[in-house]
């Protein structure tokens, strides 16, 4: 990517516009986040209710504590051992931080994403402002609640006339959304998981941590003090077509009684396609969960687009590597086939 281009996005980001960047996990929707009218430019193209908070992207850890106050040394190990990568942060925000950035909460997300093109991005960014001032907000480049894109080519088709510009930096490298570990109230938290587990918190900060969702106690009072944070509502990351998931000794006789009543059927599944079976799709996929989650989104992109009037995806196998997998697909069948007006609010 050109230095030109680069000082092109920087301009954009200047002007209040949206820019769309690669990182590692998945392709964000970026504006100033320091810039009000700017943030309020990403819910409208996103459809995105106001008061679902962003997460702000920062060149460096260095510039950690011009955006959060109060942070702990947990905090700061993991950003020292995890920055740039897939973490999310969850602090106290200075009073300056605008409210349309975090949903008008008291708390902010933060992250440095691991791609080179976004870093040389932010680094221009924060060049051209006061030191630590500048961040990106960006949420998924797509429209709220649908899946997310892992290519520039997915961020054209769904925003490229909202986009000022989008940054080709090829296909992500981890495939879904960052861990999210929320400091605001004391011991560390997991409100979304994904590819740093909690045991790789525990190694760096000798606890383990509470992973929200895990216990009775989000049904009581407790669950209301909780952050609001991306990718966290029931129904998310959703394809139009209807998915529902099944478990692996069941799916091939499900696949046959869909077919056998005209069904159209598209399957993402772990083993091959059983030789002589046809009338549906089937797109397999790695056992592994990395290369798993690589492809996840791509995926659920192309069979969604396949018009078919079900998906079935086979159950993935339980246990912490596939926990952070099975979240989005949970969310994905809460929210699949609905129209934008049923998309939660």
């Amino acid at each position: 990517m050109s230095a030109a281009i680069i000082k092109q996005a920087v301009h954009a980001l200047q002007a209040g516009e949206l820019v769309a960047l690669p990182t590692e996990t998945v392709y964000g929707l970026g504006a100033d986040a320091a810039n009000p009218e700017a943030v309020a430019r990403i819910f409208a193209a996103k459809g995105r209710p106001a008061d679902h908070p962003l997460i702000v992207h920062l060149a460096d850890a260095a510039s950690l504590a011009h955006w959060g106050e109060d942070i702990p040394q947990p905090a700061w190990a993991l950003a020292t051992a995890f920055w740039p990568g897939p973490l999310t942060l969850i602090l106290k925000k200075q009073p300056w931080v605008p409210l349309a950035v975090t949903g008008g909460q008291e708390t902010v997300g933060l992250r440095v994403p691991a791609h080179p093109l976004t870093l040389e991005l932010l680094a221009a960014f924060a060049a051209a402002r006061a030191p630590g001032a500048a961040g990106i907000a960006a949420p998924s480049a797509n429209r709220f609640g649908r899946v997310s894109p892992t290519t520039a080519a997915h961020v054209r088709e769904e925003l490229g006339n909202v986009v000022s510009l989008v940054l080709d930096g090829g296909p992500c490298t981890v495939g879904i959304e960052s861990t999210i570990v929320d400091f605001s109230r004391g011991a560390p938290e997991i409100l979304r998981p994904g590819a740093i587990s909690p045991e790789d918190i525990a190694r760096v900060t000798g606890v383990l941590p509470r992973v929200r969702g895990r216990t009775v106690e989000e049904a009581g009072e407790r669950a209301t003090l909780v952050p609001r944070v991306s990718g966290s509502l029931t129904a998310h990351y959703a394809p139009l077509t209807p998915l529902r998931q099944v478990k692996s000794g069941e799916l091939a006789g499900e696949v046959r009684r869909l077919v056998q009543t005209g069904q159209r059927v598209a399957v993402l599944a772990h083993g091959a396609c059983a030789p002589g079976d046809n009338g549906f799709h089937w797109q397999a996929v790695a056992s592994e969960p990395a290369a798993y989650a690589r492809a996840l989104y791509a995926n659920l992109r192309m069979l969604d687009a396949l018009g078919a009037e079900i998906i079935l995806v086979e159950e993935v196998p339980s246990g912490p590597a596939w926990q952070a997998i099975a979240d989005r697909l949970n969310r994905a069948a809460a929210g699949s086939g609905a129209g934008e007006a049923a998309l939660p609010e």
